[in-house]
């Protein structure tokens, strides 16, 4: 008798556990969507100022037309990406040639004057500094979903949910390591 109960007491734990477990990795994996949910909004917000701004640097720079280009085709890359992986390429891709946008608006003193541009810059350096807060609480997310993920005996019932790693987003080049320097 008291064999069965311990048997019995085994079973329920090791259910209890599966439970506890199960649920826990969909908490995680609700945190880290949520986290990319905010790096979504604010990279939104991004590709809605960037016409804005190439509109703007268009009509002081219009012989400017590679370099403007490279913009509006790397953000319409950027705003039809599907899944985090294809974002943070798109997004890298964006970032560089906002930074070749910044080098020409340095040979313009009198864009550089412009109210319009400097409010639309004021704007994007507020939003490309959350877009950096959103990053680091996503890879935060990300850390703690892929190492839950992989601790044993966790990783069995994550095996058995079919969970699969999230990516960070990491930097990229060694240029992307750099702050661009814009002078007004």
């Amino acid at each position: 008798m008291i064999g069965v109960l311990i048997i019995l007491g085994v079973v329920v734990a090791v259910v209890l556990w599966y439970f506890a477990t199960y649920n826990r990795f969909v908490r995680l994996r609700q945190q880290v969507k949520n986290a990319w949910a905010q790096i979504d909004v604010q990279l939104k917000r991004r590709h809605d100022l960037i016409p804005n701004l190439v509109n703007t640097v268009k009509g002081y720079a219009a012989h400017e037309r590679e370099t403007l280009s490279a913009v509006t085709e790397a953000r319409a890359k950027a705003t039809s990406a599907k899944t985090p992986e294809e974002a943070i390429e798109a997004e890298g891709e964006l970032t560089r040639a906002l930074r070749q946008l910044m080098l020409v608006v340095e040979n313009y003193p009198n864009l550089k004057a412009d109210q319009h541009f400097l409010e639309l810059m004021e704007e994007l350096r507020t939003t490309e500094n959350q877009i950096a807060f959103a990053r680091q609480a996503y890879n935060d997310n990300v850390m703690i979903f892929n190492t839950a993920i992989k601790r044993i005996p966790d990783a069995i019932v994550a095996s058995q949910m079919r969970l699969k790693e999230y990516p960070f987003w990491e930097i990229e080049e060694e240029s992307d390591r750099e702050v661009p320097e814009v002078k007004f």
